[in-house]
């Protein structure tokens, strides 16, 4: 069963406790996500499975947007409601001030994994070494932030929504807010909407599925390889190409010489199809595809990242 599952996760699981689940019930022998969400958000969680899991460096590189819920005027050590309380104030701040640091926040900036993060440290995730007592501190990463959207009120509680780039820590992003507007705050609920392509109108949640039919209505949502990436600009192939291609061929100008996409440039990410939409490899190009026809035999046209055997 090669494809992708759009899970919608519960919350109070971990997202490796939810591919576990859909593993079992498919009975597939390898599957994986393409983006962790913490126990205590629910949403968009793709599941990769089979020669699926190929996807994963892919698709874990996708924007996301998210629901978030946040708590004012409290402060934790795990920057949500999850953790140990460490300060409490009067969140004494009104809707504009709200909408201003909201809107501030958009941009690039720079966040540190929060110590209680599954970003790796020695091989271990940074919550394991933080709960030994010990204390790791990594590299700040630079994220994005594209947009926030105030969606609702209700003091203590603030509800906004938010598209950013990977790697964007929801928690952090409170925690910084809460600063901002002097009182504090962290996170109180969190709800991913897309994660890439993929939205909650594609994801189907396990617990409202009855048990005996599991099996047959997650198999009819999982989404096809080539379909998974639509991102990807398609090149369809013949069937000696993608043979060629699937041995270990890495394709040169004579080979891609008649599958000519203008718009196409050096670096771009593309996909080869077979005539029945099945997916050969993930590619980068290693030309403009207006430069393919002046390339001799033996000169590299694309760089070969990834072969399927759909």
């Amino acid at each position: 069963m090669n494809g992708i599952l759009i899970l919608d996760k519960s919350p109070g699981k971990t997202s490796q406790k939810a591919v576990s689940e859909v593993k079992r019930i498919l009975g597939v022998r390898k599957a994986g996500h393409s983006g962790t969400l913490d126990p205590l958000a629910t949403g968009v969680l793709p599941i990769c499975l089979d020669e699926a899991t190929k996807l994963v460096q892919f698709l874990s590189q996708d924007d996301k947007e998210y629901r978030a819920t946040m708590l004012l005027g409290v402060t934790t050590d795990t920057l949500d409601i999850e953790g140990r309380i460490t300060g409490r104030r009067n969140p004494a701040v009104d809707e504009a001030a709200i909408r201003e640091a909201l809107g501030g926040l958009t941009g690039e900036m720079t966040q540190e994994p929060p110590r209680y993060s599954a970003v790796k440290y020695k091989g271990k995730p940074l919550y394991a070494w933080t709960r030994k007592g010990i204390d790791v501190s990594l590299p700040p990463r630079t994220v994005r932030i594209y947009s926030t959207v105030l969606e609702e009120i209700s003091f203590p509680y603030v509800r906004f929504r938010v598209a950013c780039s990977k790697g964007t820590y929801i928690r952090t992003l409170c925690a910084d807010l809460g600063e901002r507007l002097g009182c504090g705050g962290c996170l109180a609920g969190l709800r991913r909407l897309r994660s890439g392509q993929f939205t909650l109108e594609a994801a189907v949640s396990l617990e409202e599925v009855c048990a005996e039919e599991r099996e047959k209505i997650l198999a009819a949502r999982v989404i096809s390889l080539s379909d998974g990436l639509l991102h990807m600009a398609a090149i369809e192939i013949g069937g000696e190409l993608a043979e060629r291609i699937r041995e270990g061929c890495q394709p040169d100008g004579p080979a891609l010489r008649d599958y000519h996409i203008p718009s196409l440039e050096n670096g771009d990410m593309v996909k080869f199809l077979t005539s029945d939409g099945g997916l050969v490899a993930v590619a980068r190009l290693l030309c403009p595809s207006v430069q393919l026809t002046a390339l001799e035999m033996g000169q590299p046209a694309a760089k070969i990242l990834r072969v399927f055997r759909d």
